[in-house]
């Protein structure tokens, strides 16, 4: 029976750090994600609807299909990749493009690979910049 009650504690405190980690995924500081942008974003990407650069704009980027903002021509993979980007989605892409959306073109990005600092950016992006 100790065994069972070890388990259960153990499942418990489990379930309490995947729940606290979850939440720190979503919350974020936007002062923050503003210089995560500026370091890892900003030579391809801007917030500014329409103004492509080497990227498309990142304006309004959540509850955006992919493939889909104006002015930018978007590679096949992005446009049939059949996502919609919402917090969980791009914290996933931002840590690993090619994983999301294979075959896209953010093959020089490696992605970011601290859940705070990817937080912080969809926090700054959420904000509109």
């Amino acid at each position: 029976m100790a065994s069972k009650a070890n388990g259960s504690a153990g499942l418990a405190a489990a379930f309490i750090l995947l729940a606290t980690t979850s939440a720190g995924a979503q919350s974020g500081d936007a002062n923050a994600g503003k210089i995560a942008f500026n370091n890892a974003c900003r030579t391809c990407h801007t917030l500014k609807p329409g103004d492509a650069r080497l990227g498309p704009d990142l304006a309004s980027i959540i509850g955006r299909k992919a493939g889909t903002g104006q002015g930018y021509n978007y590679s096949s993979a992005m446009k049939d990749a059949g996502v919609t980007w919402d917090e969980a989605t791009l914290d996933r892409f931002i840590a690993d493009p090619q994983a999301v959306v294979p075959n896209n073109n953010m093959k020089p990005f490696n992605g970011i690979s601290s859940q705070q600092d990817r937080a912080n950016l969809i926090a700054f992006l959420k904000s509109g910049g």
